[in-house]
């Protein structure tokens, strides 16, 4: 495996540890990202939802470890620190971009090998497709990765000023990158849990209808919501992507059955 990090303390952060919640909400950054993304949503949550929010290896205080180049690889690591809590209480999973594809084969690995279905999969900004449209991000050179960057806007603009720290985080960048640009997800794969899509509906990189095609990824029940916003509409909508996460994992899970007889639930959400 590509990162010898072992260890709960290594891959988890507890922003707002709660020992007597519920459910563990396991957060997966987006390529670039840091468990930092995810600090104003978990100060959002219920004390009923504990989040364990990932920090991946190569960045911040794990900076001086070897990056994952594999979504697979990625999940199979983050899944071995996971088993013991995921004997204890309920887990669900959010991911944003690629967090998403680490999410899914996370949950695959859950179901499969442990046999844990998880309360939900959410899965945001990020088609159902695993395949990459456009160029490959990882291959340009640095000036190409930073304007890919600025494109996106989710990355600090205080980091993109600077040299130094620039230089510091683009290796993990650029590793994020390849591992998401050469994915490809195992054809026909699907879940038993419930997923929720959520996306922006500007969002140029995800289509709101590839967000829509979660629906064939599980056999549980499945609910999309859409977001004003590009593809960091997270940042604008807080509360509300809070609250989709709190009344899915407060409602009754339905586990093997399909909400609303197969449909689409909830469609656009205002934020």
């Amino acid at each position: 495996m590509a990162s010898p990090a072992t260890g709960e303390s290594r891959w988890f952060r507890r922003f707002r540890p709660s020992p007597e919640a519920g459910i563990s909400l396991v957060c997966l950054p987006h390529a670039g990202g840091t468990a930092s993304f995810y600090f104003p949503l978990t100060e959002l949550l219920p004390p009923t939802v504990e989040a364990l929010v990932v920090q991946y290896p190569g960045r911040q205080d794990r900076l001086r470890e070897p990056c994952v180049e594999s979504i697979p690889d990625m999940a199979r690591a983050v899944f071995e620190v996971l088993k013991p809590l995921a004997m204890k209480r309920p887990v669900a999973l959010f991911g944003h971009s690629m967090g998403a594809s680490v999410g899914f084969e996370l949950a695959m690995l859950l179901e499969r090998e442990l046999g844990t279905t998880p309360r939900a999969l959410f899965v945001s900004a990020r088609s159902a497709s695993s395949h990459h449209r456009g160029r490959d991000v990882h291959r340009l050179d640095d000036a190409g990765l930073v304007a890919e960057l600025q494109l996106l806007s989710g990355t600090d603009a205080q980091i993109l000023d600077e040299r130094e720290l620039l230089q510091l985080v683009l290796p993990s960048i650029r590793s994020d990158y390849k591992a998401f640009e050469t994915y490809t997800a195992e054809p026909g794969a699907a879940l038993r849990c419930d997923v929720v899509a959520l996306t922006g509906d500007a969002d140029d990189h995800v289509p709101v209808e590839e967000a829509a095609g979660w629906r064939e990824r599980t056999t549980g029940g499945f609910d999309l919501r859409v977001f004003p916003g590009g593809h960091f509409y997270v940042a604008d909508h807080g509360a509300a992507v809070a609250a989709v996460i709190t009344d899915t994992l407060c409602a009754a899970p339905t586990r093997g059955g399909r909400t609303n007889g197969g449909r689409t639930r909830g469609g656009r959400t205002n934020g």
